[in-house]
């Protein structure tokens, strides 16, 4: 937890009282490489701040998986349309490494809001944080190639890349696998 209490200092400048009443709404929870943390159809309760790990959204096909996002350590992660909406999920999240979450549930954060001077602004940035991951994604989408996606998600987290499955590259990057055995050769 000591981590997040940083990460709040020094991102929030959160006073002591604050941190006291936040910090006791937060549960940790450790998730086993590969484990499912949402599936689709169940509502997601919680807003998390990951400690440790890396989580990827997926929407589960007949022949493969469609993964859209990743999320890695020391980062805000949600399913944040059925969070806000407290309605079911369209997409899973997996944990694709062995996996520590703090969370915090729907009404703790509702809680939180209403009595601390700093959880509108708390709120307020783990919602900015997601929105600019959705939409850093979508310009990716529509205005880079797929080795651009390649070499950009390289550069944001190269240390742990190499424990993301390349078949789970390949459909965030939206190429087969071949494609992405082709880029990597052609970059290397």
């Amino acid at each position: 937890m000591e981590k997040i209490h940083a990460y709040y200092k020094q991102n929030f400048n959160i006073s002591d009282s604050d941190w006291d009443y936040f910090s006791s709404k937060l549960t940790q929870q450790n998730f086993k490489k590969k484990t499912k943390i949402l599936n689709i159809g169940e509502t997601e309760k919680h807003l998390s701040f990951i400690d440790k790990g890396i989580v990827r959204l997926f929407i589960p096909k007949e022949d493969y998986d469609f993964t859209f996002g990743f999320t890695f350590a020391d980062s805000f992660h949600s399913v944040y349309d059925s969070f806000l909406n407290q309605s079911p999920s369209t997409c899973c999240a997996e944990a694709i490494t062995d996996t520590t979450l703090w969370r915090l549930t729907f009404d703790d954060l509702q809680s939180v809001y209403a009595k601390t001077s700093i959880g509108n602004l708390i709120g307020r940035k783990a919602a900015e944080q997601l929105y600019l991951f959705k939409a850093q994604r979508e310009f990716s989408l529509l205005n880079k190639t797929a080795e651009e996606r390649y070499l950009e998600l390289f550069e944001m987290r190269p240390e742990l890349i190499r424990h993301i499955p390349l078949k789970y590259i390949a459909s965030y990057i939206g190429v087969t696998p071949q494609a992405l055995s082709r880029i990597r050769r052609r970059i290397t």
